[in-house]
């Protein structure tokens, strides 16, 4: 008696489940794939600054000498 209340507990626990509880996340895009050879032009890009405003990479052609320093999962709790 006491299995059948068991199994009767937990079906009734995943019938009010809603029904996206069993579907997979979407999948992210892969990311697009480039062919930059060292030497060619950095393609532009806007990225936010410190305080969120726009910056594009363009904006510096020729005036300014610019370092992009990546860090994987740096800030992201990962």
């Amino acid at each position: 008696m006491t299995q059948r209340l068991h199994l009767l507990l937990a079906l009734t626990l995943l019938a009010a489940l809603p029904p996206s509880w069993a579907q997979q996340p979407p999948a992210t895009p892969p990311a697009p794939i480039t062919s930059v050879k060292l030497g060619d032009l950095a393609p532009d890009f806007t990225l936010p600054d410190q305080s969120g405003k726009p910056v594009r990479l363009a904006d510096f052609r020729g005036q300014k000498n610019v370092v992009l320093a990546f860090y994987v999962l740096a800030f992201t709790g990962g």
